[in-house]
C-alpha cells in the first residue's frame, strides 16, 4: 500500500484550483488542519463559498489565501501561480448534462483551463502539478468525458515538451465521490425526505464509488510518488445504483420503505457502466495493493526515459504488471447492501 507523509507539504506554498468545490475544499481543509504548509492558495470563482470557508477554518495564521479567479483567465492564474511549489488542479465543469448542453463552456474550463495551468506552472517553475480527472474520461461518450480526456492528455504531454523545467505533471482518475455536490446521493436523500417518488435511471446501472477522504488520500499518495507522466487510479468498490438507493430509503426513511421508485432512463450522455482503465491502458499498466498506475500510453515510443523512470519506481514500491484486461464496473461484482450501509455510515452520510 502506498504511504504518504503530510509532512512533505510543510513549508510549501500550495495552489488549489477549484479550491471551494467538493474535492478542492477537502484538499484545502486537510492541508490547513494537518500540515504546516507555508501558504495555501484557494483559487476559485465563487466569492460566497470562499467567505464561508474562511469563517469555517478560522484562518488566524493567515496561511489561507483566497484568490477569486477562473482557470480560463491565464493572466490571473499566472499571478496566482507566482512562488507556488505544488498545484492541485481540481477546477472543472463536472456535470454530464450541463456539459452536454453547454459544450464550448466545458471546453473553455476543462481543456483551455488545463492548458493554462500547464503553461503558468512551467512559467513559474512549479515543482509538481497533480490534476484531477474522472472515469468519464475513459472511452468517453459525452462532452464532459471528452474534455476531461483531452485535459489528461494536455497534462501528461507537458512532461514531453517542458525542456529543462523542473515541473512534474501527473493525473489522478476518480470514480464517483459519495455525497459530493450535485451527485446522486444528496439527490436521493432529498427525494426520500420529501416522500418520493425517487428517480432511478436504470436498475442495472453500476458505478465505482469512493469517499471524499479516499479521493484526497489518492491525491496525496499520487503527489508523494509521482515522477511525472502517470495516471493514478484507486482500486475501489462497485455498487448497483438501485442497491444504493434502496439502502438510503431503508436508513433515511424506514417508515416509507414502500416509496415509489420511478425509472426514468439514462440522462443525456450517461453510460450504463463506468470504466476507469481501457484495455490499451491496462496492457501497459502496473498495480500496487491499492492503486493502478498508467504510464503515459505513448511515452515508451515518444520519451522512453519517462516510461522507464515510472515503471522502475513503481517496481521499487512493490508494484507488478497489471493483470486486468480493463477496469470496468461491468466486470466487477457489486458489493452487498450491507457493505454499502457500512460505507455510508463510515462517511456519516446515514
Amino acid at each position: 500500500m502506498v504511504k504518504f507523509d503530510l509532512n512533505e507539504f510543510d513549508g510549501k506554498t500550495i495552489l488549489v484550483t477549484g479550491g471551494t468545490g467538493s474535492i478542492g475544499s477537502e484538499i484545502v481543509k486537510r492541508l490547513f488542519r494537518n500540515t504546516k504548509a507555508k501558504s495555501i492558495r484557494v483559487y476559485s470563482r465563487d466569492e460566497f463559498k470562499q467567505f464561508n470557508m474562511q469563517h469555517e477554518l478560522k484562518n488566524d495564521e493567515h496561511r489561507l489565501r483566497f484568490l477569486v479567479g477562473d482557470v480560463r483567465d491565464k493572466d490571473r492564474l499566472n499571478m496566482a501561480m507566482e512562488g507556488v511549489d505544488i498545484v492541485f488542479h481540481a477546477a472543472a465543469l463536472k456535470h454530464v448534462p450541463s456539459c452536454e448542453f453547454n459544450p464550448f463552456e466545458a471546453i473553455k474550463t476543462n481543456v483551455l483551463g488545463a492548458q493554462n495551468v500547464v503553461e503558468t506552472a512551467l512559467a513559474n517553475d512549479v515543482e509538481k502539478v497533480i490534476a484531477i480527472s474522472t472515469d468519464k474520461a475513459v472511452n468517453p461518450v459525452n462532452t464532459m468525458g471528452a474534455t476531461k480526456l483531452l485535459a489528461e492528455k494536455l497534462i501528461i504531454s507537458a512532461n514531453y515538451y517542458k525542456g529543462d523545467k523542473p515541473t512534474k505533471f501527473s493525473c489522478v482518475r476518480f470514480g464517483n465521490v459519495l455525497a459530493s455536490r450535485g451527485s446522486v446521493v444528496p439527490l436521493f436523500i432529498e427525494q426520500i425526505k420529501k416522500g418520493g417518488p425517487v428517480t432511478l435511471t436504470d436498475e442495472h446501472m453500476t458505478r465505482f464509488i469512493m469517499s471524499a477522504r479516499d479521493a484526497v488520500d489518492l491525491i496525496f499518495k499520487s503527489s508523494s510518488v509521482a515522477v511525472g507522466g502517470e495516471v493514478f487510479i484507486l482500486k475501489m468498490p462497485v455498487v448497483k445504483v438501485k442497491d444504493l438507493l434502496e439502502v438510503l430509503i431503508e436508513e433515511v426513511s424506514p417508515e416509507n420503505a414502500s416509496l415509489e421508485i420511478k425509472t426514468i432512463g439514462a440522462r443525456a450522455g450517461e453510460k450504463m457502466y463506468e470504466e476507469l482503465m481501457t484495455g490499451e491502458e491496462a496492457a501497459i499498466s502496473y498495480e500496487l495493493d491499492d492503486l493502478f498506475v498508467i504510464p503515459a500510453i505513448n511515452s515508451l515510443e515518444v520519451v522512453p526515459s519517462i516510461y522507464s523512470e515510472i515503471t522502475s519506481y513503481i517496481k521499487s514500491l512493490g508494484g507488478s504488471k497489471c493483470t486486468l484486461k480493463r477496469y470496468s464496473s461491468e466486470d466487477s461484482a457489486p458489493v452487498s447492501k450491507e457493505e454499502i450501509k457500512k460505507i455510508l455510515k463510515s462517511e456519516e452520510i446515514i
